[in-house]
């Protein structure tokens, strides 16, 4: 019978492996988290996925396949007193030769010290732990957790799998909705699952919602679109690994001179919420590490429309951010500027504290001038071509380096033809 108080994503929760959708990378028959299943075995482990996209579904199955007391908390709820209970069951469950298995939602929401009270009792095998996290286990868990642990990483839903489990929760008549009778239009059915946006969750909260609205049976796109109104359609967490990975995207995009991409995932990132100063401020960047010195202008265009969001902010001042965007993408590229300080920023830490050559050194008193501070320096402007060629700049004991070797890019091409001039007279 149904339970209308349940919540229908609760209560269409697969209840076995078979009816997972859309985690055939881990679960298609012969991948090695089915076979574990299959065979009834569990190990400890982290499920590393977006939301909705069955972390807990899998840790209850789980369970059921190895016939384990499923112990379930919530990092964000639980504490190191809800840890101490779970340990102490599982000492019951021991004494009964029962196997335990401790399920934590939002496991990286624990700190490292809470994360250290699971540490023993995974190592005895006092219990199996699954932890479910939607940041990345790398950074936000224990290390000498995580190595005692198998990370699985679980994809968002793609579409054609949201449309399944919502015409599985349309069919349904123990669980979901098939007892009411509601048809829902495909259109409508295609806006449902596109405002899923890969969360399964997501996508059967919508689908009740817009069951409850109707009252002619039946779902049209337009009820779907009301419903979906204002939904926000995109993943961006503001500072977790959707965020970082976008922006990389953008990065990377620019440095491959796609200005199509790089349009795409500066909308993405503007659209999901992300502070448009904070990609203004990548891109500049992005001007002096990918493309230098083969093309100066591009600092000032990056610095530019950086202060004219900051003039105009939303929506005109994103304009400027795209103008950038797409002149950055076109633009010619060169990174060795930053190879060149790279390189310089590690001989000036593994080098020591070289002295500054006497006729480098300032001589602003006498006492300078009498300890030689300045002697024998030559002014390049008085020379004849304007270079002092013979005037060595580096350390005395440091053979001069060649960092910089520009580009055949852009401005470069000419800077390198003057560099290779002054370089070859120097030596």
């Amino acid at each position: 019978m149904r339970e209308p108080f349940r919540p229908l994503a609760d209560r269409m929760r697969p209840r076995s492996v078979a009816e997972i959708v859309g985690q055939e990378p881990l679960l298609a028959p012969g991948k090695p988290l089915r076979a574990t299943i299959d065979a009834g075995r569990v190990h400890s482990m982290i499920l590393w996925g977006p939301p909705g996209s069955g972390k807990t579904t899998l840790a209850r199955v789980f369970a059921g396949a190895v016939d384990a007391d499923f112990i379930a908390l919530s990092a964000v709820l639980g504490g190191v007193a809800d840890v101490r209970k779970a340990v102490a069951r599982a000492e019951d469950n021991r004494r009964l030769n029962r196997r335990t298995l401790l399920f934590v939602d939002e496991a990286h929401r624990f700190n490292k010290a809470q994360q250290d009270a699971f540490l023993p009792h995974v190592e005895s095998g006092l219990l199996d732990f699954i932890g479910a996290t939607t940041e990345n286990p790398a950074f936000e868990i224990n290390g000498a957790l995580l190595s005692r642990l198998k990370v699985y990483v679980l994809r968002a839903l793609p579409a054609t799998a949201i449309e399944r489990v919502l015409s599985a929760a349309l069919a349904d008549r123990e669980r979901g909705l098939g007892d009411l009778g509601i048809e829902v239009d495909s259109d409508a059915l295609a806006v449902l699952v596109r405002a899923a946006d890969g969360d399964a969750r997501r996508g059967l909260n919508l689908l009740e919602l817009a069951a409850g609205m109707t009252d002619e049976g039946r779902i049209n796109v337009e009820l779907a679109t009301a419903v979906c109104a204002g939904d926000s359609l995109r993943r961006f967490d503001k500072g977790g690994d959707v965020f970082y990975d976008q922006i990389s995207a953008l990065h990377k995009s620019i440095r491959s001179s796609d200005p199509d991409a790089a349009l795409y995932w500066l909308s993405r990132m503007l659209d999901g919420g992300c502070d448009p100063r904070f990609i203004a401020r990548r891109m500049v960047r992005m001007a002096s590490e990918d493309l230098g010195n083969a093309d100066p202008r591009a600092l000032q265009l990056a610095i530019a429309g950086w202060q004219s969001y900051e003039r105009l902010g939303p929506p005109e001042g994103e304009l400027a951010l795209a103008q950038v965007a797409c002149y950055l993408a076109c633009a010619p590229k060169s990174n060795a500027v930053y190879k060149a300080f790279q390189a310089a920023q590690r001989d000036a830490r593994e080098r020591g504290s070289l002295p500054v050559p006497n006729h480098l050194r300032n001589a602003p008193t006498h006492l300078a001038h009498s300890l030689g501070h300045g002697k024998g320096y030559r002014y390049d402007h008085d020379t004849e071509e304007g270079v002092a060629f013979d005037q060595r700049c580096f350390p005395d004991d440091m053979d001069p380096v060649e960092y910089y070797q520009p580009f055949d890019q852009g401005l470069e091409t000419r800077i390198r033809e003057r560099l290779d001039y002054i370089r070859s007279r120097r030596r």
